[in-house]
C-alpha cells in the first residue's frame, strides 16, 4: 500500500449499491417526501399540494422507489371510493432525525453557500 493511502475503514466504504441507495432517498423529490411523511400519513393529491413544484409523475416515481426501499408503506383504504395513503415506515423514520438535521443545515449555511457561490461565479467571469 503507498505511505499516502489511507488504510481502508470498512465503514468509510462506499459501495455501489450505497451510492444507489443513498441516491434513491437524497434525490431531488424524496428528502421532502420523506420529510411531509414524517409529520404525518397523506393521500397523494395532499401530498403533492405540501411539496411545491413537484410534478404528478415525479412524485409518483419518487413514491414507488421509497416503496420498494421499505421507507414507505401504500395503504389501501377501503372507502368509496378507495383511497390511496402514503405513510412513513418504521425503517423510514430511522431518516427522521438525519432529513431533520440536512434541512437545517441548509437553512443554516444557505447564506455562506449562496456567497462562496458568487465568489466562484464571480471568479470565472474576470
Amino acid at each position: 500500500m503507498d505511505e499516502t493511502t489511507p488504510p481502508e475503514d470498512s465503514h468509510s466504504q462506499i459501495t455501489s449499491a450505497h451510492r444507489e441507495l443513498l441516491d434513491q432517498v437524497l434525490d431531488k423529490w424524496s428528502l421532502l417526501v420523506l420529510d411531509r411523511l414524517c409529520e404525518g400519513p397523506r393521500r397523494f393529491n395532499g401530498l403533492r399540494r405540501s411539496i411545491p413544484g413537484v410534478a404528478q409523475k415525479s412524485l409518483t416515481a419518487s413514491l414507488r422507489r421509497l416503496e420498494r426501499n421499505g421507507m414507505v408503506e401504500r395503504v389501501v383504504i377501503h372507502t368509496r371510493p378507495v383511497a390511496v395513503e402514503y405513510r412513513i415506515s418504521a425503517l423510514g423514520r430511522t431518516l427522521q432525525d438525519l432529513i431533520d438535521a440536512l434541512l437545517l443545515w441548509t437553512t443554516t449555511h444557505m447564506t455562506e453557500v449562496d456567497n462562496a457561490r458568487n465568489r466562484f461565479d464571480a471568479a470565472l467571469d474576470t
